[in-house]
């Protein structure tokens, strides 16, 4: 099976879906409390993370880090509504994109930004380094019932 990445159409698709999704954050009542503004290479970074996450390139480890997304994360205190609404916003945007048609894809894709978005929540609330959610990686999906 092609990577989750290679599904998607890779880059371009990817970027287009991020845009999209950022433009939804920075103007949604919940999430725009957590995105305050538009940050000129928020975009690309969203792209690198869920392509390398997706099985493309590793652009968001060699460009940026993996400490970086942590940092980026401490001291929201991300609250379970706009981590919940951060899910339902990224999977209408995959929706209205027109990706999510295969449902292992689908899936795949929820347990992504499911995930990522638990991760996240707890880094916003970590006081300490010993709070922090252990994965310190770009995490890789791949397809529904994959192992």
């Amino acid at each position: 099976m092609p990577s989750l990445y290679d599904h998607v159409g890779g880059d371009e698709v990817l970027h287009r879906v991020e845009a999209a999704f950022y433009d939804k954050a920075l103007s949604d009542p919940v999430l725009k409390t957590l995105f305050t503004e538009r940050l000129p290479q928020h975009v690309d970074h969203l792209t690198w993370f869920t392509a390398e996450s997706f099985g493309g390139p590793d652009r968001f480890t060699r460009e940026l880090g993996f400490e970086y997304i942590i940092a980026v994360h401490r001291g929201l205190r991300i609250t379970d509504e706009q981590r919940e609404r951060f899910v339902e916003v990224y999977m209408q945007t995959f929706e209205e994109a027109g990706l999510l048609e295969n449902e292992e894809f689908r899936t795949a894709v929820y347990e992504h930004v499911a995930f990522g978005s638990r991760v996240a929540q707890q880094n916003s609330h970590a006081t300490s380094d010993s709070e922090l959610h252990p994965i310190r990686e770009v995490p890789r999906w791949s397809w529904a019932g994959d192992d």
